[in-house]
């Protein structure tokens, strides 16, 4: 089966009502020509993005999850050939395909309504401006009323556990790695957007400083009823708070559900190899693997299933076929031939202590100097 006929098959993951339909990926692919050839980053992607849920997107480094995003908001930069529809379901009004928007039409969707957080705090602010100047930048760019926006911003620092005149005071060098990372996420919402999309947000943080900072996401997502889509290589660290999970292979979705579900029943080999692979105290050494193999070259995808190659139960059907999504249970699909034999092929512990949101508590500290 190719992808577009998978894009057939997906609709009948839908779940919920239309209305609760925020984001509507349909057949997104992205491409870069180069000299050896064309490189496939996005892979007729489908998905629908629920409105006020946790979305988190996981899969390795270079399996297409930053594309995605990038995807989203029209950003993709060039050379990149973006196609597809990306229909944004407004609260109000009809809904529009992003990638038909004019320039003007979508910097004015930008921040207004779908904000995105990108990888690496301090590569997002000019080290030459203060922190305040990049709020007032941002709201005179949009055309908003400075006064009511900037006593927002000084709720949002609030929120946030940062003294809002002491840090908009400052240059953004002056400031801690989390502290940096809360600054941004507070410019991110300084217009009230419906959607954050979050790229890998807490990359550079300690581990500490990372569960503060999802701590304070699920706050703010239950305060401003955002939809947030957050991006991470690490999947236990989003699993406690996320409504949704959805794994990324080789440019593709390959298993999308319910957070807790997944977690502790995962259909496709390629997830259940990500959950082995994370260390844990819990889980004795010689249970712990990495994933056998490489992922797939952009320029050179495997016909049929991609993860053939590293699949332990890989068959000829895995390697002529490309698998459509199977129903493992209700709000749980995988694309895989065999994902009722993955328990037994490839099994995995969980640790006692796993990530939940009520455990994701630790309240960052002003001074705090991590990162």
């Amino acid at each position: 089966m190719t992808t577009r006929e998978q894009a057939t098959n997906y609709q009948h993951l839908q779940t919920r009502a239309e209305d609760d339909v925020i984001l509507e990926i349909r057949n997104a692919s992205v491409r870069f020509d180069m000299d050896r050839g064309s490189a496939r980053v996005l892979d007729d992607v489908n998905m629908d993005i629920y409105r006020d849920e946790l979305l988190g997107i996981v899969g390795e480094s270079g399996s297409g999850k930053s594309m995605f995003a990038s995807a989203i908001l029209d950003a993709v930069v060039e050379p990149g050939i973006l196609q597809g529809q990306i229909i944004y379901h407004r609260k109000e009004g009809e809904p529009i395909d992003i990638l038909q928007l004019e320039p003007d039409e979508l910097r004015r969707l930008r921040w207004d309504e779908i904000s995105m957080v990108f990888q690496g705090a301090m590569s997002s602010f000019n080290p030459t401006m203060t922190v305040r100047g990049h709020f007032e930048e941002t709201i005179r760019a949009h055309g908003a009323d400075m006064g009511e926006r900037m006593s927002h911003v000084r709720h949002l620092l609030s929120e946030l556990y940062l003294e809002p005149e002491r840090v908009l005071d400052v240059y953004p060098h002056e400031l801690s790695g989390g502290m940096k990372q809360r600054a941004l996420i507070a410019l991110s919402l300084v217009l009230d957007p419906e959607v954050l999309i979050m790229d890998e947000p807490t990359a550079a943080l300690d581990l500490l400083m990372q569960r503060s900072i999802l701590s304070l996401l699920y706050d703010l997502q239950q305060t401003y009823d955002l939809t947030i889509v957050f991006i991470t290589h690490d999947l236990p660290l989003v699993a406690g708070i996320a409504d949704r999970l959805s794994v990324m292979y080789s440019f593709q979705f390959v298993e999308v559900g319910e957070s807790e579900e997944i977690i502790r029943n995962a259909a496709h080999p390629y997830t259940r190899a990500l959950l082995k692979s994370v260390p844990s105290i819990d889980t004795p050494l010689d249970e712990m693997s990495h994933i056998e193999g490489e992922s797939p070259d952009p320029v050179n995808i495997p016909a049929g299933c991609s993860y053939h190659p590293r699949c332990p139960i890989a068959t000829s059907i895995c390697v002529e076929q490309d698998p459509e999504f199977f129903e493992v249970d209700e709000d749980h699909w995988a694309a895989c031939f065999h994902w009722e034999e993955a328990a037994d092929a490839v099994e995995y512990s969980i640790s006692s202590g796993e990530l939940t949101a009520e455990d994701v508590t630790v309240e960052p500290d002003e001074e705090d100097d991590s990162g």
